[in-house]
């Protein structure tokens, strides 16, 4: 059964793209596994009091942020710049839903900057925890404009 094309998105091609492929997904990895790494070095520090996981996190957690803030304005130009998508409210809600995830990660950045170990118990284990879960929804809630309104997909076979 064909699908019919929604006139929403029907040819809403990416603005901020290199050789076509849009730019914000591609940066969104990293800073996705380094936020969800800071949990990690976090319990792994509590487990082996290696001060190794303390600094481990600190930077996992500052290389998020900052990844982040650079995927987040990939996707805000994207998100602006193409009316198919910034008609769906499934954006507004992943771009509101992925700025949390930033804001918790720079604050857990900068509590940690003063003194790693003595951060990790116990904000920065829970803002850790707060900010994976926070990860999660953002990406889920991405997942839905790929996976069901079609955001990002490219029907170069004209079916």
């Amino acid at each position: 059964m064909k699908r019919s094309p929604d006139p929403i998105t029907e040819g809403a091609e990416s603005r901020v793209a290199v050789a076509g492929h849009p730019v914000h997904p591609m940066m969104v990895t990293f800073p996705i596994a380094f936020l969800i790494a800071v949990l990690g070095s976090d319990l792994a520090y509590l487990v082996s009091d290696d001060p190794f996981w303390a600094r481990a996190s600190l930077w996992l957690a500052g290389a998020g942020t900052l990844g982040g803030l650079a995927a987040g304005i990939a996707g805000a130009v994207e998100l602006l710049a193409v009316r198919g998508i910034r008609r769906r409210a499934a954006a507004w809600s992943h771009f509101v839903a992925a700025v949390m995830p930033i804001s918790v990660g720079f604050a857990n950045w900068l509590y940690r900057l003063p003194d790693a170990e003595a951060a990790v118990l116990p904000w920065g284990l829970y803002l850790s925890a707060l900010g994976v879960a926070q990860v999660g929804l953002a990406g889920w809630l991405g997942g839905k404009l790929v996976f069901h309104h079609q955001i990002g997909i490219v029907d170069e076979d004209g079916d």
